[in-house]
């Protein structure tokens, strides 16, 4: 006689948790429930701290996903983030790395990112970075921390006079950027996760510092960002490096790391023959598994916003950061996505501000435009004269000012690459600005006495319309003639004058502001254009909006959703 309701064969054990997901952040116990036999995990180690004395930015915490049969009480340790740097340099306490988050009784165990080169320790070569699951960012010349957890990024070398730039801390997801003479190196990216349902980035590594040049970002994931007065620590439960500190008078301890996190998702899982009774109960609970349907084929565009161009012969902002599958030039095109059904949150950069400044107003970068695990980053903003004249990394990198540095573009790094780097300036007497870097194309130099154009956007048919995005702004000039020209899909003008104010980027474009010129008056830099995520999918998928979006059916039978501002997207 059959012992298993009635159906013949082995009854193997089942697990009816109800998908339910808890996030522990701090070590102590995770109660499952009674029906829970498997479990879905994700650990993070802590952020690394940041050092001190143009100190590199932290390292990121190791990311451990996987499953397990887990039940009743679970256990887990949650790793503290490391110590920042102490101010002034050579002070204890010194940075450490970042603490190790655990499960116990499933030997999953995710060790701690790198602590930032520093200043002054004992027995320790301070100025490289400290290897950690993410490497640490070098300080003064030295050497980045090596990632020691699986393919996790490498931290970034440090750099020399005027500006003694450091190295940004490895991200789980990319290597630290390496510092420049003239400003510190962007913290890597860091990986996203989905486990609570929507993409959540963790482990970016923190960003560099340098004397006087501003702040240089952390790595999406919690990274926080390096400034030359103090540092930001890594965001809480991220495993977020910490950010390096500069050297100026009254400076700020290196950044605390970012804590780890533990989070589990209880399964709804089964294998083998089910006994009649064990549907019958579990159906009556609502707790027996439901079908979620998944869809191939949906193409997407997203650009984040441009960054804004400065005032005084500036350079011209960077486009914000175009990643695009299926539609627009095919070197650019990533590969679709399969997603569930479900609520996806769509994330549209701003476009970059502009504010005070010595010698002309200071351009701020764009910010990030989001879908599922797409990530375009803002684009770069130019500098003035007085804040060094550098142009801001970014999706596409800002144009230079009076015989610095451009801004380098795709960073952080993503394959096809985002943007491309903004321009050089000219040299005197005019020190033409450089144009901010386009989607398709390096922003132009600018020369003696003009400036150089904005690298030119990309086309791209997804919304069915040949629409350019992601152009540079153009770079400004002395007495304003000639101006740099904005790129083709969004770049702003640079001013010309009198006034010397320069043309904004083009909302939803993610196009750069164009730099401000110099006509009797120092003009205003443009502010960057907004950006834009457009999701396109099969005949046979239902797409909801709210608020932010409109949908629209192609005449082909496809459906898209197309954002102008932050909202969320409903498959089914």
């Amino acid at each position: 006689m059959a012992t298993n309701g009635g159906i013949i064969g082995k009854s193997n054990k089942t697990s009816f948790g109800k998908c339910t997901v808890t996030s522990k952040t701090s070590s102590g116990d995770i109660t499952l429930q009674p029906g829970t036999r498997a479990i879905e995990y994700l650990t993070i180690g802590a952020g690394g701290g940041g050092g001190i004395n143009n100190g590199g930015g932290g390292g990121g915490g190791a990311v451990t996903c996987g499953t397990g049969n887990a039940c009743g009480t679970l256990a887990v340790t949650v790793g503290a983030g490391g110590t920042g740097a102490a101010f002034p340099a050579g002070a204890s306490p010194f940075s450490t790395n970042g603490g190790v988050t655990s499960i116990p009784s499933l030997c999953v165990t995710s060790p701690g990112g790198g602590s930032g080169g520093q200043s002054a320790e004992p027995g320790v070569s301070a100025s490289n970075g400290a290897p950690g699951a993410s490497g640490g960012g070098a300080r003064n010349c030295g050497s980045g921390g090596s990632g020691t957890f699986g393919s996790q990024g490498d931290g970034g070398n440090g750099a020399g006079a005027p500006q003694y730039g450091s190295g940004g801390g490895g991200g789980a997801g990319g290597n630290g950027a390496n510092a420049s003479p003239s400003n510190g190196g962007v913290g890597g990216v860091g990986i996203a996760k989905t486990i609570t349902g929507s993409p959540v980035f963790y482990s970016g590594g923190g960003g560099g510092s340098n004397e006087s040049a501003g702040t240089v970002a952390g790595g999406n994931g919690g990274g926080g960002a390096g400034k030359p007065c103090g540092a930001c620590a890594g965001t809480a439960n991220t495993g977020g490096g910490g950010g390096g500190s500069g050297s100026s008078p009254g400076s700020s301890p290196g950044g605390t790391g970012g804590s780890g996190i533990v989070v589990v998702k209880e399964l709804n899982k089964a294998s083998g023959v089910w006994s009649m009774q064990s549907q019958f109960s579990n159906k009556s609970q609502g707790t027996w598994p439901k079908f979620i349907a998944s869809y191939s084929g949906i193409d997407y565009l997203v650009v984040a916003g441009g960054g804004a161009g400065s005032g005084d012969r500036s350079g011209g902002g960077g486009a914000g950061g175009y990643r695009t599958s299926g539609y627009g030039p095919s070197p650019l095109q990533g590969s679709s996505l399969t997603l569930e059904e479900g609520d996806y949150t769509i994330t549209v950069g701003a476009g970059g501000s502009i504010g005070p400044g010595a010698r002309g107003n200071k351009g701020f970068s764009g910010t990030d435009s989001i879908f599922s695990t797409i990530t375009s980053t803002g684009g770069g903003g130019a500098n003035t004269q007085g804040g060094g004249g550098s142009g801001s990394p970014g999706g596409s990198g800002a144009g230079a000012y009076g015989g610095s540095s451009a801004g380098n573009g795709n960073t952080p790094p993503t394959s096809p690459s985002q943007g491309n780097n903004g321009g050089a300036s000219g040299s005197a007497p005019g020190y033409g600005g450089g144009g901010g870097g386009g989607a398709g194309a390096t922003g132009a130099s600018g020369a003696p006495g003009n400036g150089g154009n904005g690298g030119a956007g990309v086309p791209n048919t997804i919304l069915g319309p040949d629409t350019s995005y992601a152009g540079g702004g153009g770079g400004g000039s002395f007495n304003g003639v000639p101006t740099g020209s904005g790129g083709a899909g969004g770049g702003g003008n640079a001013g010309s004058g009198p006034p010397g104010a320069a043309s904004p980027g083009t909302a939803n474009t993610g196009g750069g502001g164009g730099g401000g010129a110099t006509v009797a008056a120092e003009g205003i830099g443009g502010t960057g254009g907004s950006g834009i995520v457009i999701v396109r999918g099969p005949s046979a998928i239902t797409f909801v909006v709210t608020p932010g979006g409109s949908t629209s059916t192609h005449p082909g039978g496809d459906k898209i959703a197309k954002f102008t501002a932050s909202g969320t997207l409903t498959i089914s």
